[in-house]
């Protein structure tokens, strides 16, 4: 996010709670905030979450309809990720088309699904080459305190892991649950005067100096990263980051 005004006149105050390790919430620098998740939100979805992260709120929904693959993945399902940004969740998002903002979190979110092999898309092919189904991640946010990327990606996963594909309301047999392989759970932490935090706060992010982004799945694997922001990571301190989303991925995904 931008900085600007509060954010200059917030960065003293932040950094002087960084040099004794500590956040304005209370939280230790390597703590999640509250972390609470509904699923089968949405009737008319395939599958449905919302999810709330201390002040941050989004609404997760899969659709699914038949469609034609892509040339080269004639023998796969069709993943498309959209996210909106509304004005009512933050008075820093902004009415109109997708912006910079949106676009990246919804690549981050199908980046982690994609990568992290999340669903078996082999077994949405209705016939190869010709039909198969199109399966839609929308990510709506309700109320923006930060961290768009891991509250929107915990919806993600918990809405496919829900999701069921509506084979006999298109004559293509009984319904089945989607295919889900892996559950990637993404952890974001920034780096502010040296220290690395998670989950950071929507202050938090006005005032970071660099951002990472990194998903893992069950077993640990790294299967997808962002950096975001002009500041930099040492080699450690990604090592470190990575070490964080093992850890505090494998706790998100104990309340599916």
């Amino acid at each position: 996010m931008g900085k600007d005004v509060v954010a200059d006149l917030k960065k003293d105050y932040i950094s002087k709670l960084l040099a004794k390790d500590m956040r304005a919430d209370g939280r230790k620098l390597d703590e999640m905030r509250p972390l609470t998740i509904e699923t089968d939100f949405i009737k008319s979805a395939e599958g449905s979450a919302r999810v709330t992260l201390g002040n941050t709120q989004v609404i997760v929904g899969v659709k699914l309809i038949l469609g034609e693959p892509f040339p080269d993945t004639p023998n796969s399902g069709v993943l498309t990720t959209n996210a909106e940004l509304i004005p009512m969740a933050s008075e820093t998002f902004e009415s109109g088309p997708p912006d910079r903002e949106s676009i990246e979190v919804a690549r981050v979110i199908d980046r982690g699904i994609r990568e992290g092999h999340a669903v078996d898309m082999s077994k949405l092919v209705v016939e190869a080459g010709k039909e198969v189904w199109i399966m839609f991640v929308d990510v709506h946010v309700l109320d923006y305190d930060g961290n768009l990327f891991d509250a929107a990606n915990i919806g993600a996963n918990a809405a496919l892991k829900t999701a069921v594909v509506p084979a006999s309301r298109h004559g293509k047999g009984e319904d089945y649950p989607l295919p889900v392989l892996h559950q990637p759970i993404s952890i974001t932490a920034v780096k502010i005067d040296g220290k690395i935090m998670v989950d950071p706060t929507h202050d938090e992010e006005r005032v970071a100096d660099a951002r990472l982004t990194a998903a893992t799945i069950e077993n640990g694997n790294l299967c997808a990263m962002q950096k975001g922001l002009d500041g930099a990571f040492t080699v450690e301190e990604v090592f470190k980051i990575v070490d964080l989303s093992r850890r505090l991925g494998a706790e998100a995904r104990s309340k599916f």
